[in-house]
């Protein structure tokens, strides 16, 4: 039996030594500089004011023209060739003209250009040598699949001294995405070879997704086995621990033991990374939950809370549904917006944000048994941020179930059950070290991530020397 443990060990140890050093040394990097994206304070200080007077229809026209049926939030934007709609269901998005209807997609090299030069402009970038890169649905830096609906993407590069490039939707004709010479250079080192991200694998989701838990669950077993053969070969010599073996495979035994928890820790939440509902709950709406948080507005109401007036330096004017009534957003600034309800009487002062009577009318039937919702703290062990700074976000408890809600603009934020919450800890807590008592010590968790992640490339080095050394004399043959 310890026999075969050795070989296993040895084979996978060989086989992926290279690969555990990888992941240690790019986990660094991941902690510091995350995939690039673009933030939602990012891509508020790139819109402009509305211009409310070329917005001539009325946005359940807009939903009509879009041949969206089912259709649940619409947001109007104000773009360099004028007004539009975003019209977005649960499976697609699309634009059409706050003018007269028509389809705003975007299929011309000098809108997107505008569009581009517009957004950068409204962030003080630096857009006056912008060129369009290319037009493609996919490259190294659009393959997660919150791009789907947007797709193909123009990628923009602005030609300024930090190498931006911004991503514009053809569907939709905003700007879904942007990175920096910066970001790309460290994500190559990062995120792309942490995650065995190059674009020809991970376009393909499910084939990434099979070969990447694969790879991680071979990895977990050669570290158990080593623990395994670790542990068993302790040679104590004088009340303390030693090693019967020398050199390289001293430091590795040695070394593999002073690291042992954080590694097969680190290793065991990594493939739990990939996880994607084979052992834990994904956190996703049941169909009949679904029917009740996504349902398709009467948008035939929207006229009745368009009469009153809206805010004359909005950015952004968003209609959605919340528990079968119509709601309308102005956001004027990221944390600052007013929230008006279908049959409000005009003299009604307008909220910031969704009330808790509100949110417990919805939950209630989401589940039974719920509890009145309350307000979630900053240091919750199961964090949740609204999309704008300041509001509130509301957690009701329905007895094992729980949903938080974003007080802004009514979306689901998570769905814990009691599997996803023990994925919370299985997953984010030992592979981020996002414990709540770190979290709040920020300086301390980086020294901790940085020093056990250095501890694991240690040790993978010494690993990576000896399983050379045995194929070595094999090579020279």
């Amino acid at each position: 039996m310890m026999r075969a443990i050795v070989l296993l060990h040895r084979w996978l140890g060989i086989a992926f030594c290279l690969l555990f050093a990888m992941w240690f040394a790019t986990g660094i990097v991941m902690h510091f500089v995350p995939f690039p994206s673009l933030t939602e304070t990012e891509r508020f200080a790139g819109l402009v004011p509305l211009a409310s007077a070329e917005t001539r229809i009325a946005v359940a026209d807009a939903v009509a023209a879009s041949g969206i049926a089912d259709a649940t939030r619409v947001r109007l934007i104000q773009r360099s060739d004028g007004p539009v709609y975003i019209v977005a269901g649960p499976s697609r998005a699309g634009a059409v003209r706050a003018s007269d209807g028509a389809d705003a997609s975007v299929k011309s090299f000098d809108v997107v250009l505008a569009i581009a030069r517009d957004h950068a402009r409204s962030r003080g970038l630096d857009a006056a040598r912008a060129t369009i890169v290319a037009r493609s649905d996919y490259d190294q830096w659009s393959v997660p699949n919150g791009f789907d609906r947007h797709r193909p993407l123009f990628r923009v590069a602005l030609g300024d001294a930090a190498g931006t490039e911004v991503y514009v939707s053809s569907l939709t004709g905003e700007i879904v995405l942007d990175t920096t010479r910066s970001e790309r250079t460290w994500n190559l080192v990062g995120s792309v070879l942490h995650w065995i991200y190059p674009t020809v694998l991970r376009s393909n989701w499910p084939l990434w997704d099979r070969v990447v838990w694969t790879l991680s669950l071979l990895a977990l077993i050669a570290a158990l086995l080593g623990a395994v053969l670790g542990l068993a070969r302790i040679k104590p010599r004088g009340g303390q621990i030693g090693s019967p073996y020398r050199g390289w495979h001293a430091l590795h035994h040695l070394i593999g033991l002073a690291a042992m928890v954080f590694v097969l820790t680190w290793i065991f939440s990594g493939w739990l990374s990939m996880d994607h509902g084979r052992l834990f709950s994904r956190g996703q709406l049941t169909s009949a939950e679904s029917s009740v948080m996504n349902a398709a507005p009467n948008w035939t109401a929207a006229p009745s809370i368009d009469r009153q007036p809206g805010a004359p330096s909005a950015r952004e004017t968003e209609w959605f549904a919340f528990n079968g009534t119509l709601y309308r957003r102005d956001r004027t600034g990221l944390a600052a917006q007013t929230l008006i309800k279908a049959g409000d009487a005009p003299r009604d002062r307008p909220t910031g944000s969704l009330d808790v009577h509100e949110v417990e009318r919805l939950t209630t039937r989401l589940a039974a048994g719920c509890a009145v919702p309350s307000v979630l703290a900053d240091n919750d062990n199961y964090p949740a941020q609204s999309t704008v700074p300041g509001a509130p976000v509301y957690r009701s408890c329905c007895g094992d179930l729980w949903f938080d809600i974003d007080g802004a603009d009514g979306n689901l934020l998570q769905r814990l059950d009691s599997s996803r919450r023990v994925y919370r800890w299985f997953y984010g807590a030992l592979h981020t070290l996002d414990f709540p008592v770190l979290v709040a010590h920020p300086l301390l968790r980086d020294g901790l991530v940085v020093g056990l992640c250095a501890l694991g490339f240690l040790f993978s080095i010494t690993g990576i020397v000896i399983g050379w050394r045995r194929l070595r004399p094999s090579f020279a043959a």
